[in-house]
């Protein structure tokens, strides 16, 4: 197996979808809304991507300032590929990417803790989330 690993290149919105299907992530991802899928893709500033010949086989897809936080939001690899260190591999080259002070931040599903304990990463159980269709509250004065 001849796996190339890129970095920032350009993937299409199906392809994109596909592998996220073939994945265990297309179960929580928006992946029947085209638009916020092509928006995903095109937002992102750290995109990087394993592919066999012109098959996308995994993705690291990241938002970050590249000095002091680099949220990693989608890592994917195709099941058939899985277990071959391709994900350690993106992750490890989304790193590289990132200036010497900058940290990887992930939210991952709880069966994935075992995993990320594994590789290095420390849980932080600070997360908050606000979900789109719930408004801020005025705190009390």
């Amino acid at each position: 197996m001849a796996i190339e690993f890129k970095v920032n290149f350009p993937i299409a919105t199906d392809q994109f979808i596909e592998l996220l299907e073939s994945s265990t992530l297309g179960e929580r991802r928006p992946i029947h809304d085209r638009v916020c899928m092509q928006g995903m893709l095109a937002n992102s500033n750290l995109v990087v991507s394993a592919w066999d010949g012109a098959l996308l086989i995994g993705i690291a897809r990241s938002v970050t300032d590249f000095h002091y936080a680099c949220y990693l939001s989608d890592l994917a690899v195709r099941a058939s590929y899985q277990n071959a260190g391709i994900g350690k591999r993106l992750q490890s080259l989304t790193q590289e990417q990132l200036g010497p002070r900058c940290k990887l931040i992930l939210i991952a599903a709880p069966a994935a803790d075992a995993y990320y304990a594994g590789i290095g990463y420390a849980k932080n159980d600070r997360c908050w989330v606000l979900e789109r269709d719930i408004s801020i509250h005025t705190y009390p004065a």
